[in-house]
């Protein structure tokens, strides 16, 4: 038979050791649940989008656009030949047209992404064939062409035709119009961009509608669009003109805009 002391001993020695092993072992605390998601904690207020006002009609230029051409002037355009010279290119009636030999114009500003509108016809008389027939060019960056060209009922090298990336991207189909319409192009150009030693980091891309149909979904430029030789980036540059080509044939061009992005 234990004694009582030795009794009294032992609870003593369990409850000191029970005591001990919740002083070193806490018990963790039960996880809080996350707060619900409210609607408002995914709004964003700030900044307001700016307000514009957009064209009353398709194709016209919304409140903050540039526009390059309102069927009056080219004052926003000079030779390429001689940048201190006005454009060579005569204006008729509300568009204006290439004189053949007088050499391409450029913009006075520069650009680097943009959205741009530009309405081009066709010579009405057809004459030639392939790359003979209405050709011109629209180059963004002073660099990059897309391609203009009466290719309604004319074959040629699919990345030579309208709406190509000339030598470098057909376009998706051909949605020409006959010559003695106007066509549209609606443009959505995104630049280069260039790391600080030089290099390129992403490639110029594209969207196009010609008349209204995507010709073009967002495609990569791979480089300079050479008539020969394969397309890459030589150097790195910034912001440049947009230009319209000389190629040898009366082109008509009207109602041209940009906005900056």
């Amino acid at each position: 038979m234990k004694s009582p002391l030795l009794c009294l001993i032992t609870g003593l020695l369990l409850v000191s050791t029970a005591t001990m092993a919740q002083k070193d072992y806490p018990t963790t605390p039960p996880e809080k649940s996350p707060m619900p998601m409210k609607p408002e904690m995914t709004e964003i207020w700030e900044p307001q989008v700016e307000v514009i006002k957009p064209g009353d009609k398709p194709g016209e230029a919304p409140s903050d656009a540039i526009v390059l051409f309102d069927g009056k002037d080219l004052d926003h355009w000079v030779s390429q030949k001689d940048t201190t010279q006005p454009s060579p290119w005569k204006i008729k009636d509300g568009y204006f047209e290439v004189i053949p030999g007088t050499g391409g114009i450029q913009t006075k500003m520069e650009f680097g992404d943009v959205q741009m509108h530009i309405e081009w016809s066709a010579p009405d008389e057809i004459e030639n064939s392939g790359q003979g027939r209405g050709n011109s060019g629209l180059f963004f960056q002073n660099r990059y062409e897309l391609q203009i060209l009466d290719s309604y009922n004319n074959r040629t090298y699919s990345n030579g035709q309208a709406a190509s990336i000339y030598k470098d991207q057909p376009p998706l189909v051909n949605a020409m119009r006959s010559p003695d319409r106007w066509n549209t192009y609606d443009v959505i150009y995104t630049a280069p961009r260039f790391k600080k030693n030089g290099d390129l980091d992403t490639p110029a891309r594209i969207t196009v509608l010609h008349n209204g149909v995507v010709v073009q979904n967002n495609a990569t430029i791979h480089g300079l669009t050479l008539y020969i030789g394969l397309h890459n980036y030589p150097e790195a540059h910034g912001k440049d003109v947009i230009a319209l080509q000389d190629h040898g044939t009366p082109v008509q061009f009207r109602n041209i805009w940009v906005r900056k992005l």
